[in-house]
């Protein structure tokens, strides 16, 4: 397979919008997510390497997980000199994932060790609204 490269002049709006430094930079490296699904449940692993456990907070509302987690640079000593070049993040980010409504924070279970944060969210069956079809009735 031959690849051709893409001509300058060439109008590509999604490639020109993650050629972006957001993108490409350092968010692109933030909270790097694996989802498994298993017979009962899913398992999210997060990436956080840097993040201490007591800045990491997970929650859920209307059937969203969020996850958020803030990197703290005060802890760090105070050193003489200056970066040449800094590539850690400082900071907090975020990422939400949708489980469901009938999900409660109680079925949730998480841990976090060697900077990955794994959380276990059970299946829910969906429920299965009975259809009681009601027609419009057409007069004549």
């Amino acid at each position: 397979m031959m690849m051709i490269p893409k001509r300058r002049n060439d109008f590509d709006l999604l490639g020109d919008m993650f050629s972006d430094p957001f993108f490409s930079e350092d968010e692109s490296r933030i909270m790097k997510t694996d989802i498994k699904e298993k017979k009962d449940k899913y398992i999210i692993d997060i990436d956080l390497p840097g993040y201490e456990k007591e800045n990491i907070k997970i929650e859920i509302e209307d059937g969203y997980l969020t996850v958020h987690a803030t990197a703290n640079s005060s802890n760090e000593e105070k050193e003489e000199g200056k970066f040449v070049r800094k590539e850690r993040y400082i900071g907090s980010c975020s990422r939400s994932f949708y489980v469901g409504e009938d999900v409660k924070q109680e079925d949730i279970k998480a841990s976090f060790r060697n900077g990955t944060l794994k959380i276990e969210v059970p299946k829910k069956e969906e429920k299965k609204e009975i259809e009681n079809k009601k027609y419009i009735e057409i007069e004549d």
